[in-house]
């Protein structure tokens, strides 16, 4: 279920609830008790994201490790 924020405090706290909102919160805005609108994280946002985890991964495949160096990772990260 949404959480209900009256059209006064939407208002009043539009940063904060877009902060919310941003981190996949949902809110159902109402007038005088009546729903009136949703406000949903929008769907391009986890476009954006899925985009960038594909890029950061192809970049990752370019980039080869060598062996000295992969053990040299391996040891200190057993400190």
């Amino acid at each position: 279920m949404l959480e209900e924020v009256g059209s006064y405090d939407a208002k009043t706290k539009l940063p904060e609830i877009l902060r919310r909102v941003e981190a996949g919160e949902s809110f159902t805005i109402t007038k005088r008790g009546k729903p009136i609108a949703d406000l949903v994280p929008s769907r391009s946002t986890g476009q954006l994201r899925c985009k960038a985890a594909i890029a950061n991964i192809k970049k990752a495949k370019k980039h080869e490790v060598s062996d000295s160096d992969l053990k040299e990772m391996m040891e200190s990260g057993r400190r």
